[in-house]
This record gives C-alpha cells, sequence and structure tokens, in this order.
C-alpha cells in the first residue's frame, strides 16, 4: 500500500492544554507521596528526550483505597486514542449488560404461495458488529429449509437501526479505505474470525513473470470496481504492489509488481455502503442455497411491514469486548456507541449514544474535569481526556458486577496469546510486568498512552494511566513501558528503546479466533493504527 503520512493534530483548546511536560514536578503534584524513591524514579523517566515539548499525564492510585501514590499533571486533557475504549465498554456494559446480543433478522413481506414468496425478503440488521460471511449463509439455509425456493421481489439490506451517516466526527479522510476507519451501520458484514467489518480481502497472486498478477475479492459479490493492473516482475524482484480506494467510491486502483514464485498476499479495504455489501453476500447465499430472487437486491428504507421469518443471535457483549480491547477493534467499540444510544436513548447515532455514555460518568461521579468524547473507539482527533479521570474508571469498575470480564479482556504485557496478550503481546517481555500489567494501549501519530492494572512486588493493585501527546520524532513508548515495569518491579530501569519487533506490514500467519470463521494472513489490522501508527 502507498506509504503513509503521519497525521497532523487538530489544534486544541488553549483552556484545555496542560503545562509542558517539565513544567513542574510530579513531587508538587502529589500531596504527601507515600514512597518518595517511587516519585524519583517516575519524575525521572519522565525527563527523557523523547518526551521534550510533548504534554504528559500520568497517575498511580492505591486500586483499593484510591490514594494517590503518584501523579503528573493528572488533571491535562489530553487526547486517549484507543485507551477510549474502555470508557466505551464500561458504559456498554452498565447500560446494555453483558449478556447482551444483536439480532439478525430475515423477515417477509406480501404472501407465501408453496415454495413462492410474492414479495421481498429483508435482511434487517440488528446493529451486530460480529456478524460473518457464515453467519449470512447460514440464515440463506435457514430460509431454503423454511421451504421458499422463489422470492418474485428482492432482497431488501436494512440497516436503519443506526444513523446513515458511517463516518465518525474528526475521523481523517485518507484513512477511509483502511480496515480500522469502516462505516458503521446496523448491517455490516465481516469476512474474518477478528470481526473485520465492512471490508474486502484482495487477494494478489503472482503470474508468471511479464504477466498481470490475479487479484480476487472475498466475498465475491463485493461492489468493488479493479482499476488497474499489477504486473509480475522477474523472480526474486521487490515485490511493491499498491491498493487505493477512491475516496467515496467502490473503486480500487491497482498497481506495482509482485516477484514471480512469490506467494500470494492479502489486504483488507474498506467498502463503501455496507449496508449494500451485506445485502449482496445474502443474496449471493441464497443462489447458493437454491433460492431465486427475481428482482435483485436494494437497499430498505426501513419502514417496510414484513413478518419474522428466521435469525441469528450473535455472541454476548461480554464475549465480544474480548477481541474488541484485545485487538483494539475500532468497528465493535463505534457499534457499542451507536447500539447505546439506540437502546437507552431511542437512537442509534453518535451524539445520542455518547451523552448516555457521559450520563453514565456523571452517575459514577466521573465528570470533573470535563473532557470531550465524540466517538466510541477514539479514533478521533477531537476526544479529550484526563489521566485522573482514566484512572478513576479503572477503579470504579473494580465494584461493577461486570468487572471480571472486562478486566480479562485487557491486553496482558509480554503473552504471545494473540487473544491474551493483545496489543502488548510483544511489550515488556522478560520484565516483572510479563504476565502481570492488564492495561489498553492507545496510540497515534503523536500520542500514546496506557491504562490499567499492575500488581506491585508487595502484592498491592495498583490502578495507573500515562498519557503522552503532542510528540514529534522518536516515540517515547518505552517510556510508558518502563513507567508499568518500575511499577511492577520496585526499582527503576533505564527507558531504553523497545526491543519488540517492528509490526509487518503483511502478516503471513495468524491463528482462527472465533467460530469458523478463516483467520487473517496479512493486510491491514485494527491494531495498524496504534502499531504502524496509521492514524
Amino acid at each position: 500500500m502507498p506509504a503513509r503520512l503521519h497525521r497532523r493534530a487538530l489544534p486544541l483548546a488553549a483552556a484545555a492544554l496542560a503545562a509542558s511536560l517539565l513544567a513542574g514536578s510530579a513531587q508538587a503534584d502529589s500531596p504527601s507521596p507515600a514512597d518518595p524513591t517511587l516519585t524519583a524514579d517516575l519524575d525521572a523517566l519522565l525527563s527523557d528526550a523523547r518526551l521534550a515539548n510533548a504534554q504528559a499525564g500520568v497517575q498511580v492510585l492505591d486500586a483499593a483505597t484510591g490514594q494517590v501514590v503518584y501523579q503528573h499533571q493528572p488533571d491535562a486533557l489530553l487526547t486517549p486514542a484507543s485507551t477510549l475504549k474502555t470508557v466505551t465498554t464500561a458504559a456498554a456494559l452498565d447500560l446494555l449488560g453483558a449478556d447482551h446480543r444483536f439480532t439478525t433478522e430475515v423477515r417477509t413481506t406480501g404472501t407465501r404461495s408453496g415454495g413462492v414468496l410474492r414479495g421481498d425478503l429483508v435482511l434487517r440488521g440488528g446493529g451486530d458488529p460480529s456478524l460473518l460471511t457464515q453467519d449470512l449463509d447460514d440464515l440463506a439455509a435457514k430460509v431454503a429449509a423454511e421451504g421458499i425456493t422463489t422470492v418474485t421481489g428482492r432482497v431488501l439490506a436494512d440497516g436503519s437501526r443506526f444513523e446513515r451517516t458511517g463516518l465518525g466526527p474528526g475521523w481523517a479522510w485518507d484513512d477511509e479505505q483502511y480496515s480500522y476507519s469502516p462505516q458503521i451501520s446496523g448491517l455490516t458484514v465481516s469476512t474474518d474470525g477478528e470481526y473485520t467489518m465492512d471490508t474486502a480481502q484482495v487477494t494478489i497472486t503472482p503470474g508468471a513473470a511479464g504477466e498481470p498478477a490475479k487479484v480476487t475479492l472475498n466475498p465475491a459479490e463485493t461492489p468493488m470496481k479493479l482499476t488497474g493492473t499489477i504486473t509480475t516482475g522477474a523472480a526474486g524482484s521487490a515485490s511493491g504492489a499498491t491498493l487505493e480506494r477512491r475516496l467515496g467510491v467502490n473503486e480500487l486502483l491497482l498497481g506495482g509488481s509482485v516477484p514471480a514464485g512469490g506467494a500470494a498476499t492479502t489486504s483488507w479495504v474498506t467498502v463503501e455502503d455496507p449496508t449494500t455489501l451485506a445485502g449482496r453476500v445474502f443474496a449471493g447465499a441464497l443462489a447458493r442455497h437454491g433460492v431465486k430472487v427475481v428482482r435483485g437486491e436494494q437497499t430498505a428504507t426501513g419502514s417496510e411491514t414484513s413478518d419474522l421469518l428466521v435469525g441469528h443471535d450473535s455472541k454476548t457483549l461480554a464475549e465480544l469486548i474480548v477481541p474488541m480491547l484485545k485487538l483494539s477493534n475500532n468497528g465493535i467499540a463505534e457499534t457499542l456507541a451507536k447500539e447505546i444510544g439506540k437502546v437507552k436513548g431511542g437512537t442509534g447515532s453518535w451524539s445520542t449514544g455518547i451523552a448516555q455514555i457521559n450520563g453514565f460518568l456523571k452517575a459514577n461521579g466521573l465528570t470533573v474535569p470535563a473532557g470531550r468524547q465524540v466517538d466510541g473507539s477514539g479514533l478521533s482527533r477531537y476526544d479529550l481526556i484526563t489521566p485522573a479521570k482514566m484512572a478513576g474508571l479503572m477503579r470504579l469498575a473494580q465494584d461493577k458486577p461486570w468487572f471480571q470480564a472486562w478486566y480479562d479482556a485487557l491486553p496482558v504485557a509480554g503473552n504471545p496469546a494473540r487473544l491474551v496478550g493483545g496489543t502488548l503481546t510483544a511489550r515488556m517481555r522478560g520484565t516483572a510486568a510479563e504476565n502481570n500489567v492488564h492495561a489498553k494501549s492507545g496510540s497515534m501519530s503523536g500520542v500514546d498512552n496506557l491504562t490499567g492494572y499492575v500488581t506491585a512486588p508487595d502484592g498491592r493493585k495498583l490502578v495507573f494511566t500515562a498519557m503522552f501527546s503532542n510528540f514529534a520524532g522518536t516515540s517515547p513508548r518505552p517510556v510508558l513501558d518502563a513507567i508499568a515495569v518500575r511499577l511492577a518491579t520496585g526499582h527503576t530501569a533505564a527507558a531504553t528503546p523497545s526491543t519488540a519487533p517492528a509490526a509487518p506490514r503483511l502478516r503471513t500467519q495468524a491463528p482462527a479466533l472465533v467460530g469458523s470463521a478463516p483467520a487473517p494472513t496479512g493486510g491491514t489490522r485494527w491494531e495498524d493504527c496504534e502499531s504502524l501508527g496509521h492514524c
């Protein structure tokens, strides 16, 4: 894919900006710290040159008592990035319930006469962020099992559970083609077990040298026009294939070359209008199961009068937050924000959902200082929150009935299992933080954060949040990890450059995660937004 430029941060309101990282000391900020050695150690880490002229905020609390163990600029309004997913999931578990499920329905209009439906089949989306192509195939099989062989009307794809606006406020326009920036609809479909919604898999297979490479789409029904050619170069030549979806349309521009004899590679690209994509995939599944649809597919208005025929229920919310938090799945997070709005406020929109999330924070005493949340995942540059509020959420969650499911869904530092370590799999390995720190990461260009839990050497559970915003140049991520390691170890070590391997642009192998859907084998992944700095 084409090289990506780092994002320019949107200007923040002057009143929201904290003082510079180096202005003042944590000693002055902290009321009578119980451990002056810890204060000195964390102060030293925050003096790292990689944070010069940046903004930093840190708060560490005793998880049991709430006592401040350490803090530096705890009330600075900073960009949360994907750590905002902790706010969204906590609110969703509290407001919707850990057992909440999403239901996708196939409904009928008109009348039945033997195997003929004289009317339309309506595929009504229930907002399921985990609906797989296999699930649509199963629904088509159920339709056939009901005895329907012919539909004289259409397949109507109904995504009206959520507002028509598919892209969130403050999302970067040049991220739209990447899988971490999907359009959010009440009806969407995923092609793999990581729930990479609203995307098509693009597989490039080399041909003979000098001939075009083969480019295929999965699902095959994807309404995507392919323009241009990817050539096959000599064996051993460099691989430089490019894929770029034109802004606002389903046209994929192909270019570059791949070496003859090389392995096929697969990437993910978003599709304009996820509702139409789901409808076409369902229509294709109906055809495979012997159900003829005479008038093709169309988008529903949402006001059609229909009767329930068959349905499909998702996994529970407690289960769905595992891939969401572990892998930093933006699509699930945004779906939860809109679902909260629909269930609790009557409208499946970002504005209604965020209002309900703010109500959850207010009801639990997490309103001061005021911040700003506009989406569910933290993909927006408009989002602002303080370290104190994030740490407060971590402590508050411990008393909730859903806490254990939420805690278990957080990435675990250094754990190699993808659905355990998640975005922290390659971080803090070989330290006291490994399999100790349970935390959510969050990063984009110029932003890096970590918030979660750690057990100190004396057995005391600590809550911590560390947020870095508006840095340039070398990433200060090693400082983040050094803070967590210091809390886990009880003594400090220099914040050296990370030894974790750089994330590859295309992965060649990944384990199957859920259900029977194929595992992703490469391409842009949810955590690319963090590990590759694309957003």
